[in-house]
């Protein structure tokens, strides 16, 4: 009998990634962490543009790689291809006639010059699912336009959103465009292989940056809908719940959310003001949600006197939702991230090892691990040829 303990969900699945900088590359690296054989096709000259990011790690020998692909580019193998060559170009093919899925992140037209569009590649592999990941999709106006995370999060109403009011404009510190994108992408491609299985007919998706960051805004874009009014920017506030934002501690900023009549009440206790439970400005959720501005100028004269720990413990006793606002290395170094085993080391082919956030969901009877460090440039070339097509030279 199989042992199917430990064994990866996608084992088996052959992927070629077409990516390069992000979105491509984390959609390819979902896929890798489960256990799909991705094979990342880049340029022969410098490969993937972010192989020369920063963080770089460097070794004794003065041999560098980047931190940031690191990241992305775990689980997989490496091919170059120069799409000018001919003989190179053909081999490329060859290898995508025999892949379940292909992933790629060009400038919409681009790959068709190639014959590496999907259109040409299903004569060849009826059952493959494709997903090309751009800024803008496929068709329309702007399905020309070049994009990077920060462009696509102002098109689409993101950074309208995002800052405090009548602040400056500022995108995400996350780059959501690409990563959300990749999300997207990766969950569309494993329902179409679903599909694939019962009618062996393989699907081509076109995933947006434009469309996927639209479709995280759908309390934003539902509120435009019912008013008809676009929604503004309230820093860590909400529109619809209060307290329920960042405040000052006497040391650092933390954040609670009270999101009902009960998590008030206990707020009103904790703070030593019952009396702001029976104030008619505050009685009900939307009334506080409407006089949040004059709610947050009453608390925050009150949590400025202590320091964050002491509120934090605080509400947490009272079962108030509540959080240190935290930097980067806060979290990374909080137990309970560390009991999670979100960290992984994760070795570099130069010989060093740094660490890395592994894939952060669980599940049953499989444990993850890389079980491929990420790669050097066109590191598996005669390898993967060897294993996809050599039955068919």
């Amino acid at each position: 009998m199989h042992n199917f303990v430990n064994e990866p969900p996608l084992v088996g699945l052959k992927v070629i990634e077409l990516g390069q900088i992000a979105a491509g590359p984390f959609a390819g690296m979902l896929l890798a962490d489960l256990g799909a054989d991705v094979v990342k096709v880049e340029r022969p000259d410098g490969g993937d543009g972010m192989r020369s990011w920063p963080p770089f790690i460097t070794n004794q020998m003065g041999e560098s790689y980047s931190g940031n692909f690191a990241s992305l580019n775990r689980n997989k193998r490496s091919i170059t291809i120069d799409f000018n060559d001919p003989n190179q170009l053909e081999k490329l093919k060859n290898l995508c006639a025999e892949a379940d899925v292909l992933i790629e992140n060009y400038r919409p037209g681009v790959l068709k010059k190639y014959m590496l569009d999907y259109e040409n590649l299903k004569e060849r592999n009826p059952k493959l699912v494709y997903c090309s990941i751009s800024g803008y999709g496929q068709t329309g106006p702007y399905s020309s336009k070049g994009a990077f995370d920060v462009t696509v999060q102002a098109i689409s109403g993101l950074m309208s959103v995002t800052g405090v009011e009548n602040g400056p404009t500022v995108k995400c510190g996350v780059p959501v465009g690409d990563f959300v994108t990749a999300l997207y992408g990766a969950y569309t491609i494993m329902a179409s292989l679903s599909r694939v299985q019962r009618s062996s007919k393989g699907t081509y998706i076109d995933c947006s940056m434009l469309g996927s960051l639209l479709g995280i805004s759908a309390l934003q874009t539902s509120e435009y809908h019912g008013t008809g009014k676009p929604p503004k920017r309230l820093g860590s506030a909400h529109p619809r719940n209060a307290p329920y934002q960042g405040f000052d501690a006497s040391d650092k900023p933390f954040v609670i959310a009270a999101g009902n009549d009960k998590l008030w009440k206990a707020v009103c206790e904790i703070v030593e003001k019952p009396e702001l439970e029976k104030d008619e400005r505050f009685i009900t959720q939307s009334l506080r949600a409407k006089n949040q501005r004059e709610l947050a100028s009453m608390l925050q004269p009150i949590f400025i006197k202590f320091t964050a720990e002491h509120w934090l413990g605080r509400f947490d006793n009272k079962g108030v939702p509540c959080a240190p606002i935290n930097t980067f290395k806060d979290i990374l170094n909080d137990p309970h991230v560390k009991e999670m085993g979100l960290i992984e080391d994760i070795q570099l082919p130069i010989g060093l090892f740094t660490k890395d956030i592994g894939f952060p969901i669980q599940l049953s009877d499989f444990e993850f691990e890389i079980f491929k460090r990420p790669p050097k440039l066109g590191e598996h070339n005669d390898e993967v040829f060897s294993e996809w097509i050599a039955h068919k030279v």
